[in-house]
């Protein structure tokens, strides 16, 4: 009698189970690869880390013990300082699904600014540097108003700022350079973060401070804050994020014109490098920006990416720069690798992005 339960009873759960009611399950098995695809989609900032590992360790093994030295590993930091500032006022824009070809223009008019109103004005340094930042913002301000308020292209916007702003700043500063020697004894605030310490036989300046305070404040803000998350939202889908309620319209105009800002304090960060205020300074500031965001992985469709993955970007460029010429090869090759490393990073992102569809 037991046994005939016991079969009615199975009987009864295969029916079921092969009943149109029942609930199927689905159980999915992850490749290594799709598990590695998956990670690289969570942590975007993973790729660009292991391409600038592997290059520290590459040039280590080429160099020998050279390149492990405090005061080379600290002079690319130096070299990179303001392509990371720059690079950080990029992220933003484009995390947004937008682009700023303006960002090296206003830099380089924002540093004019606060020389030309120390000197040609005798307004007090810190005073010209605040009419700096001012002049930074306000560019910003008009990039994110038109794109933001009058729907017009970010690229277009940009490229005809970025036209603007320099001939304003070669029509208003007549070319005129202002020397080192003049900034040192009259106004050494522009300076400033041109000036280094020393920690052991490593030497940083206060330019390469300003970029790592800068880059770890976004992360926290973009990563905690609702305005950080709004700004992906924003980029991956502005119309689903305005139905969420997020106020699209003004935070492109904020992003747009903190990146007005940072840009400022580029040109500041510039006077300190260069030692001297030159209009012709940054040329490639555009340029730079953007192979130090793509190559960090953030995506120029918007909404993904990290900006700690752009200073991991800036600092391979800087360390594919060094590598290269402390081995005595031609510069072309840096501008080769550097072009494979952006083509390469654009399809890491194509395939990283398939593991949403």
């Amino acid at each position: 009698m037991a046994s005939e339960t016991g079969s009615a009873a199975q009987s009864y759960e295969a029916v079921i189970r092969n009943s149109p009611e029942a609930v199927a399950e689905f159980t999915t098995h992850r490749s290594g690869v799709q598990r590695f695809q998956h990670m690289l989609h969570q942590t975007p900032s993973m790729v660009p880390l292991i391409v600038l590992l592997a290059a520290i360790a590459i040039f280590a093994v080429a160099l020998g013990g050279k390149f492990f030295a405090p005061f080379t590993l600290t002079l690319i930091l130096q070299q990179v300082a303001i392509t990371g500032i720059v690079g950080a006022a990029q992220s933003l824009v484009i995390l947004t699904a937008g682009i700023d070809l303006s960002v090296g223009a206003i830099m380089v008019l924002s540093s004019v600014v606060m020389g030309q109103f120390t000197f040609r004005y005798g307004l007090p340094p810190a005073f010209a540097v605040l009419c700096g930042f001012g002049c930074g913002a306000l560019m910003g301000f008009i990039n994110g108003t038109l794109v933001a308020r009058m729907k017009l292209p970010p690229f277009i916007v940009t490229l005809g700022m970025w036209q603007i702003v320099l001939a304003t700043n070669f029509l208003y500063s007549a070319n005129e350079t202002i020397r080192s020697q003049d900034i040192t004894n009259e106004a050494p605030i522009l300076q400033l973060f041109g000036e280094s310490f020393r920690i052991g036989g490593a030497v940083f300046t206060y330019g390469v401070v300003a970029m790592i305070a800068l880059v770890l404040g976004l992360a926290y803000v973009l990563r905690h804050t609702a305005w950080g998350r709004h700004v992906y939202a924003v980029g991956d889908d502005p119309e689903a994020a305005e139905l969420s309620g997020v106020q699209v319209k003004r935070i492109l105009v904020t992003v747009y014109t903190l990146s007005g800002l940072i840009c400022a304090l580029a040109g500041w960060v510039l006077i300190g490098r260069l030692g001297s205020v030159s209009p012709t300074a940054g040329q490639f500031a555009n340029i730079e920006s953007i192979t130090a965001v793509v190559i960090g992985g953030i995506s120029l469709f918007g909404g993904r990416g990290s900006i700690l993955g752009m200073m991991f970007g800036a600092l391979i460029v800087g360390v594919f720069s060094l590598g290269l010429k402390m081995l005595g090869t031609d510069p072309q090759w840096t501008y080769l690798l550097i072009g494979a490393l952006i083509i390469g990073a654009v399809a890491v992102d194509q395939w990283i992005r398939k593991v949403a569809a």
